[in-house]
């Protein structure tokens, strides 16, 4: 199912009938990616994300997840950060967080929504849901669709042979190790990044892959490590080829409405009826990201069955030796290194800019959504979001 686009994408305040209540007020994806949004229109561009492009619906299923409430809750969290003492409601206002999410054991224990979110606000992602494009290979080599992580990517995506993607492989990709030359700079309008945007906002099938092929080398395969959210693109076209339906059909067979999302999410696509922009434009409600961190807690089981190949995560949420060098980032999670707080130990997240977070940690059975709208993509938080939630683990053992 496709979500039509907005009426532009300029700041505006849509038409709408005489009587009924108009639509919030959303700013431009350019003036997002610049930093120069006020905060209120900020807020609302966020949860009406899908106005900006074309989206697809990522459909929920007829059951539904259950999220009790934890006989515990959480009523405030002590850490350390930069070495100054902070508390939750510091996090929550310095931070600028529009929705947390605390689970234990898979109960809630902290949940909470700002900025005027509720339980029913769906929420832009960002490059949180890299991790999800990423899950969704494990689940097509669960399925047979994809023999190997180890496959070179243009024997699924002839398209980009012959460039500089020629020799690349899965893994590579999904390490963002590929050794192509990317620019990922959010704010810097002649970036690959801001590139990539402009593509997409042409809205022009397949003018994203063409891009990424005409791309350069910088390095051998496997020997350097550069964010690129263009290598998740890819990503998406690798699954839309290899299990030939739309990303977000598959996703909502493979998890959405097997393990019990409550609502359906969006997802941008590229072009109207195209492909889905694998690294960004996801948005769902916090319960039902949090449903997604349970389901990676699972070890990937939805519906009585093993939706990854067993030990999927453990291998997806670990760190990489890179040209020789340990890098904090495993199949598009972060990771957390030894140099980390041992808190974190074995512990992984999906990230997005603007400060939205899934923290995932298997050895305490702990997952924490974080939704923010913080000024600018990057290098904008008050307090360090790692010590926040070695702070949560820490409450939750007292």
């Amino acid at each position: 199912m496709l979500r039509a686009a907005g009426v532009g994408l300029a700041t505006l305040l849509a038409c709408v009938p005489a009587g009924s209540q108009p639509e919030e007020a959303i700013g431009s994806v350019q003036d997002v990616f610049n930093g120069t949004l006020r905060p209120d229109i900020e807020v609302n561009t966020f949860r009406h994300i899908d106005r900006l492009f074309p989206s697809r619906i990522v459909s929920h299923g007829t059951s539904v997840y259950p999220l009790p409430l934890s006989s515990k809750p959480l009523r405030n969290v002590h850490f350390m950060s930069k070495g100054k003492k902070y508390d939750i409601f510091d996090y929550l206002s310095l931070n600028r967080v529009s929705g947390l999410l605390i689970a234990k054991d898979g109960k809630i224990a902290f949940e909470d929504y700002e900025l005027g979110n509720t339980g029913t606000t769906r929420w832009i992602s960002w490059s949180m849901v890299k991790s999800i494009s990423s899950t969704l290979v494990g689940a097509a080599i669960q399925d047979g669709y994809i023999a190997s992580i180890d496959d070179q990517i243009t024997k699924y995506l002839p398209q980009l042979a012959g460039g500089a993607y020629e020799g690349v492989s899965i893994r590579n990709v999904l390490q963002m190790a590929s050794g192509v030359k990317w620019d990922e700079t959010y704010t810097d309008p002649k970036s690959d990044r801001r590139h990539m945007l402009n593509l997409q906002l042409e809205q022009k099938p397949g003018a994203i892959i063409k891009f990424m092929a005409s791309l350069p080398r910088a390095g051998v395969p496997g020997s350097l490590w550069n964010y690129s959210t263009g290598e998740t693109h890819i990503v998406g076209a690798l699954i839309r080829a290899a299990a030939k339906r739309p990303v977000a059909q598959y996703l909502s067979e493979k998890i959405w409405s097997k393990f019990g999302m409550e609502t359906d999410a969006t997802w941008w696509l590229e072009s109207p009826d195209g492909l889905e922009v694998g690294g960004s434009g996801f948005s769902a409600t916090l319960r039902d990201y949090g449903r997604f961190g349970l389901f990676v807690l699972s070890g990937g089981k939805a519906g009585g069955e093993n939706v990854v190949p067993e030990g999927w995560f453990r291998e997806a949420g670990s760190s990489k030796q890179v040209g020789g060098k340990l890098v904090d980032y495993g199949h598009m999670w972060w990771t957390y290194g030894p140099t980390a707080n041992p808190v974190h130990q074995g512990a992984f997240q999906a990230e997005g800019i603007f400060g939205q977070f899934i923290y995932i940690n298997p050895r305490e059975h702990v997952v924490v959504v974080v939704w923010s709208a913080r000024p600018k993509p990057t290098g904008s938080n008050s307090i360090d979001d790692g010590d926040f939630f070695a702070g949560v683990v820490t409450a939750l053992h007292e």
